[in-house]
């Protein structure tokens, strides 16, 4: 089954197109409110570990390496994987992060996982 799993920055503004929206980040984003973010779920749960998010540290250069190291922290995740399987089977999905980079950072690498399985 293809889920059908977008990616985008919780600075961006809600759209109905996003289906339900699941913040991915450990951390609240700076500067959101929660009326701002529209969220369906914060599933802090399924981010990266604190020690692999600081030892990736967004450096483009370690991307396949994190994302190695993050695809197997998913593997051990089950119960938060099986949570946002469960809101992919209703529908589209809009993973939210709050980082800069638009192509290396988590919630890419989460997407990305998920399309594989």
């Amino acid at each position: 089954m293809a889920f059908d799993v977008a990616v985008k920055r919780v600075y961006e503004a809600p759209q109905k197109s996003d289906g339900q929206r699941v913040l991915v980040d450990r951390v609240w984003p700076r500067g959101v409110s929660k009326k701002d973010a529209a969220l369906d779920l914060w599933l802090k749960e399924i981010a990266p570990s604190d020690a692999l998010r600081k030892w990736f540290g967004h450096e483009p250069e370690r991307w396949a390496e994190f994302q190695k190291r993050y695809h197997a922290e998913l593997d051990r995740n089950e119960e938060a994987v099986a949570q946002l399987r469960g809101l992919l089977r209703e529908g589209k999905v809009t993973l939210l992060y709050g980082a800069h980079d638009e192509a290396h950072n988590n919630a890419v690498a989460l997407a990305g996982y998920l399309r594989q399985a």
